[in-house]
C-alpha cells in the first residue's frame, strides 16, 4: 500500500474506532494486535496485513470492505492482493472483491460473521479454495460457494488465481461483525 493509502485508512480506522467510543488500548487488545501497531496504522504508518484488516474490522463490527473502502489501491500480502469492487447498502449486505493469488500461494482466512457466505468466480489461473469440510478445486470460469463462518483457505496452482469473491453477510451481521 502506498503512503498516501495508509495515511487514508489509518484516519478512517481512526474515525470508525473513536466513534464507536473505542480506546486504542482496547482495539488493540481485541484484535490481538499490539497497541504500538494499532496507533502506528491510525499514524498512516506500518505495513498492515490482510489479517490485521480483517481482525479490526471484526472488531470494530464494520465489513471488511467498510474499513477499506476509502483506500484506493488493493490490499497485498504475501503474493494475495485483495481490491473491493462494490459495496451494496442494500439487505442482505454484499461485498465485491477482485483477489489476486500469485503462483502457488497460499491463504488462510478467519472465519467471518457467522451465516456469511461467500462465493468465489475464477476468472483465471487455478486454485483450490473452501473450509477443511468443503474444499473445491477450481479453474476459469467455476463457481464455489461455501459458509464463510468457519476458517477456509486460498491455494493458488502453477498458473496463480483471479477470482471474484462475493461475500453475503447474514441479515443484520453487516454492522455488527465482519
Amino acid at each position: 500500500m502506498d503512503v498516501l493509502s495508509l495515511e487514508t485508512l489509518g484516519r478512517h480506522l481512526q474515525t470508525l474506532r473513536q466513534a464507536q467510543g473505542v480506546s486504542l488500548s482496547q482495539l488493540a487488545s481485541r484484535a490481538g494486535i499490539a497497541k504500538s501497531n494499532l496507533s502506528r496504522l491510525e499514524q498512516g504508518n506500518g505495513n498492515p496485513t490482510i489479517d490485521t484488516l480483517w481482525r479490526l474490522a471484526r472488531e470494530l463490527k464494520v465489513p471488511f470492505g467498510t474499513l477499506v473502502a476509502p483506500v484506493a489501491t488493493p490490499v497485498k500480502e504475501s503474493g494475495v492482493s485483495v481490491e473491493l469492487i462494490e459495496q451494496s447498502a442494500g439487505t442482505p449486505a454484499v461485498d465485491v472483491y477482485l483477489m489476486r493469488l500469485v503462483p502457488n500461494t497460499l491463504r488462510q482466512a478467519e472465519a467471518h460473521a457467522e451465516g456469511t457466505r461467500e462465493t468465489l468466480q475464477v476468472i483465471g489461473g487455478s486454485l483450490e479454495a473452501g473450509p477443511a469440510h468443503d474444499i473445491r478445486h477450481l479453474g476459469a470460469g467455476e463457481i464455489h460457494l461455501f459458509a464463510a463462518d468457519r476458517p477456509h483457505h486460498y491455494r493458488s496452482h502453477d498458473s496463480g488465481a483471479t477470482l471474484l469473491v462475493t461475500i453475503v453477510y447474514a441479515a443484520g451481521t453487516r454492522n455488527h461483525e465482519a
